[in-house]
């Protein structure tokens, strides 16, 4: 099936365009400029062809989907928080079509075995994209290195998110392991700053590579600065709550922060130092967060988040589709993350302006633990479209 949306603002992390385009076989086949008195002919004639759906975004933006390399999605083990449908519902209605999630489940995802059943189990759902993270260490006890050669079929991504692996010696041994084998270490770094720190030296010393998750503080951010600019081959990601607010009395790791923080991790989003953002959906059940589980159900509302903070901070809309898909698309190598001929069909209709409260029971994920329930936001996700099918269309536009 062909699908032409026109009558939209196509924005990208390097170009903003008045226009539309054309879907074929779960590919963007053209790109049609309406500035242009031959694209306004080529819209019309296209628009009146028998076998196009047509899908007319007037006073919309059309965005590549966004892309979180970093989620929970508590399946297996925790499905009573999460499970692969319900999360990947409130991803796709959040603008997500692929994800990254973490190995924090029980039993741990350290093991090929485990890995293709999440996978298998995944791709019958037919929802999101799910790229399944592996452990770095055995059970994430941060004492002996997971199975890599066994899990790299399946996935080249690797953490032990929830857990620091303080062991200098089995830090050194994964780094080392990432660089013959080729595949990508993300690291949960608390204390935040001093690991950071260690980790830095270590790839340094070894010529590696590493991605810093969830970072949260200004002295964190210099650090990565430096390391930038001396050519080491390290990257980094912020999260939505860790720039929407400051100071929270709400428990998620690492912790809100202060003002100061904040104002540089936008500086360095807008600067390009850090180069994503990565919800780090947390979701938990009521009482599980009333025990002190920590984190955040937020990826039906982070590109809200995101926007709002934005807006509120002169960063532009481009920034906004470099960090949230451009940048974890070329992390991950895949073909998306652009408004380009020849790419995957991964895109979203989005209201900019479109001004509204976040409602943790209108949430379709099963966790509700969200501090800002109530808070306006501005920017809604009004339909995404995963190569060239509609996999969610908010209703009542």
């Amino acid at each position: 099936m062909k699908l032409l949306i026109k009558n939209v603002k196509m924005v990208d992390a390097f170009s903003s365009k008045d226009g539309g385009l054309l879907i074929e076989n779960g590919r963007i086949s053209r790109i049609i400029e309406t500035h242009k008195s031959e694209g306004q002919e080529a819209m019309q004639q296209l628009a009146t062809t028998d076998d196009i759906e047509v899908i007319d975004g007037k006073g919309l933006t059309l965005m590549p989907a966004f892309i979180d390399l970093h989620c929970h999605l508590r399946y297996p083990g925790f499905e009573y928080k999460e499970d692969l449908e319900s999360g990947q519902r409130a991803a796709l209605k959040g603008g997500y079509t692929t994800l990254a999630a973490m190995a924090n489940t029980k039993p741990v995802c350290d093991s090929p075995e485990l890995l293709n059943s999440i996978l298998t189990r995944s791709r019958g759902l037919n929802l999101c994209d799910l790229h399944q993270v592996g452990a770095i260490t055995k059970g994430l006890e941060g004492k002996a290195l997971a199975d890599f050669k066994g899990m790299l079929p399946y996935t080249r991504l690797f953490s032990d998110d929830g857990n620091t692996i303080f062991d200098e010696a089995i830090m050194k041994a994964a780094i080392e392991a990432a660089k013959v084998m080729d595949f990508k270490i993300l690291v949960h770094a608390q204390p935040e700053t001093e690991i950071i720190a260690r980790d830095i030296k270590l790839v340094e010393e070894l010529k590696g590579s590493l991605h810093f998750c969830h970072i949260s503080k200004e002295a964190s951010l210099d650090l990565i600065k430096a390391a930038k600019a001396k050519g080491l081959n390290i990257s980094c990601e912020v999260t939505p709550h860790h720039l929407f607010a400051y100071g929270l009395d709400y428990k998620v790791n690492p912790s809100f922060r202060g003002e100061g923080d904040v104002k540089a991790l936008l500086k360095g989003l807008e600067e390009g130092h850090i180069d994503m953002v990565a919800t780090d959906h947390a979701p938990h059940s009521h009482e599980d967060k009333e025990k002190g589980s920590p984190g955040i159900s937020s990826i039906e509302v982070a590109f809200s988040m995101v926007n709002t903070v934005f807006q509120e901070n002169g960063l532009n809309t481009n920034t906004l589709s470099r960090v949230m898909s451009y940048a974890p698309a070329k992390f991950l190598g895949l073909n998306s993350g652009l408004i380009k001929e020849g790419l995957e069909a991964n895109l979203l209709l989005v209201n900019l302006d479109e001004a509204y409260k976040i409602s943790t029971e209108d949430f379709i994920s099963k966790g509700k633990n969200n501090p800002f329930d109530g808070a306006a936001v501005k920017g809604r996700v009004k339909m995404t479209i995963k190569r060239g099918q509609m996999m969610f269309q908010h209703i009542n536009q």
